[in-house]
């Protein structure tokens, strides 16, 4: 069957009215999607803008895209952000990936690159998600940024790799658990300017330094417990540092309270007196309560090679800085007026002196100990502090 010219344009033509519902459907999807995408991140203190929305219900690009959170005073230009994979799960959107540009910032001779940074299986919560446990907070199962860059004129200063978060929502009760890290990274310490702390590196011998970070917690958003169980910095042939503490009170009343301060603080013009919102941030710090915490050296040569340095600019042998270094011990922890502590100690720093492995400091209270008293404790009687905190020192345990 020959279709003639005439009848052709009138199916063109058909065929067009027809898909403008359709097409209009989707870009009203798309709009939707993006203005609640738009609405979530204003709950969370953090404006997003863009030039336009192209793309439909399951799959958009929000076009040239500027993000500003609370308290910064120029927005952030981040280029095209798409959205695949979009379904609707509850009332709430879920999109599969969401990826932005590769990003590069350039400031007189320093420039920053970063490769495009991919979140999958990101809930973007109905308005009505207030009963929710985490209310109308975005949330993501896993995000990763390929590379980080920091260069300096034609050098790299610093770079990181292989970046990556993962989260695993309440559900049932438990807790949210998170945990994330990068791979490597490396730093040129070469490019350090101050004298003093060019030589310390040369003698060190760390010009150039690698080394990796994991962190590993938990945060249960019904009484605001909040767990960091891993944060470690580690140092390739050097050291690995860490850091660990438990708060409670962290709940979402008390984020919400935040970030409601930190707008009124960001509309505040320069040079406004903040001392009102300085009163408003103590109170709300009176809601969170201290459980423990630990900070923890695992040697890798590091304290040797520093012992050694210590001593040849003053002459001495490494043995003997670490001897003058046990001796003065006693003396500077006698102001705490806590003899079980200052004996504790002088043993741990002499143990891990004559043989470096590693150093913690923890404070772990009987009971949870209200960020009030703390701050009053500081400020009354810092001395009494670490009774209060139950601190300890232990060196070369596991």
């Amino acid at each position: 069957m020959t279709i003639h010219g005439p009848s052709f344009r009138k199916l063109a033509l058909s065929t067009f009215l027809l898909s403008l519902p359709l097409n209009s459907a989707f870009a009203q999807d798309a709009t939707a999607v993006a203005e609640r995408l738009k609405a979530s991140l204003a709950a969370q203190s953090v404006d997003i803008s863009w030039t336009g929305v192209t793309g439909n219900a399951s799959s958009m690009i929000l076009e040239s895209v500027s993000i500003k959170p609370a308290g910064e005073k120029d927005s952030l230009s981040v280029g095209n952000v798409t959205l695949e994979n979009v379904t609707e799960s509850n009332g709430d959107y879920v999109a599969g990936t969401v990826r932005t540009e590769a990003y590069t910032q350039r400031e007189k001779d320093t420039e920053i690159r970063i490769s495009p940074i991919v979140f999958h299986d990101m809930t973007i919560p109905a308005a009505d998600s207030a009963a929710t446990p985490l209310g109308s907070l975005m949330l993501y199962k896993s995000a990763e940024v390929d590379n980080v860059t920091v260069k300096v004129g034609d050098k790299t200063a610093f770079s990181m790799e292989q970046t990556r978060f993962d989260i695993t929502p309440p559900a049932d009760g438990a807790a949210m658990q998170f945990s994330g890290g990068a791979k490597k990274f490396d730093a040129d310490l070469t490019m350090v300017e101050d004298p003093k702390s060019k030589a310390a590196i040369e003698a060190l011998g760390y010009q150039t330094i690698t080394g990796s970070f994991r962190t590993e917690g938990s945060w249960q958003p019904s009484d605001g417990k909040l767990e960091m169980s891993k944060n470690e910095i580690t140092v390739d042939n050097a050291a690995t540092f860490g850091i660990t503490f438990s708060l409670g009170g962290y709940t979402m009343d008390f984020l919400k309270s935040l970030q409601e301060m930190q707008k009124k603080m960001a509309e505040q013009p320069e040079g406004a007196d903040n001392s009102a919102q300085g009163m408003v941030m103590l109170g709300l710090l009176q809601q969170l309560s201290f459980n423990r915490a630990s900070i923890r050296l695992d040697d890798d040569s590091l304290t040797n090679k520093v012992l050694a340095y210590v001593g040849k600019q003053q002459g001495m042998s490494a043995k003997d800085i670490a001897n003058q270094a046990k001796a003065i011990v006693p003396f500077g922890m006698a102001q705490l007026n806590n003899p079980e502590l200052t004996a504790q100690v002088s043993t741990a720093v002499g143990k891990y002196l004559d043989d470096p492995k590693s150093l913690q400091i923890s404070a772990v209270p009987p009971a949870p100990v209200p960020f009030a008293l703390i701050m009053a404790g500081a400020m009354a009687n810092p001395a009494d502090l670490t009774k209060t905190l139950g601190v300890t020192v232990k060196a070369n345990e596991d």
